[in-house]
């Protein structure tokens, strides 16, 4: 009788937790969110364009934003101007949604501060993350969303 009692809460277990999932991955798609696919650019294969015009206009800012370079869309997310080595910042994930019949891009992305005790170098930098996405157009709007 133990035997089938251990049976029947081992099935209700996976039963519940497969309608968590059911229910988590309707409420995904009701949303309207898709996962945006990415790699990141490593500085020697960053486009010429981006290196030459964009980066130096907004690299003393805090944001994301998107541009095409050659039919690709890229993604840069600068941190704004530090005052010491040791800031980082890279591309955790990023969702498109709609809404509205607009598209927006919500970049997540990951700001790391300067371990208090390494030693570092006081001189300007200005933390940057370059991707190159999936997407085939420009979203309408793009929101950043810092995680530390």
């Amino acid at each position: 009788m133990e035997k089938k009692s251990k049976k029947v809460i081992l099935a209700g277990g996976i039963l519940m937790l497969t309608a968590v999932f059911a229910i988590f991955a309707c409420l995904k798609l009701q949303s309207g969110e898709e996962m945006v696919r990415f790699e990141s650019v490593k500085e020697k294969q960053v486009p010429q364009d981006l290196t030459s015009n964009i980066l130096p206009e907004y690299r003393t800012l805090e944001r994301a934003l998107a541009c095409i370079v050659d039919d690709d869309v890229y993604v840069i997310v600068t941190r704004g101007e530090k005052p010491s080595s040791g800031f980082g910042v890279t591309v955790d994930r990023m969702m498109i949604e709609e809404r509205d019949g607009k598209k927006n891009l919500i970049v997540y992305a990951l700001f790391e501060e300067p371990d208090k005790k390494t030693a570092i170098s006081q001189i300007l930098t200005y933390p940057t993350a370059i991707v190159k996405t999936d997407l085939k157009t420009l979203p309408d709007t793009i929101e950043l969303r810092i995680q530390y």
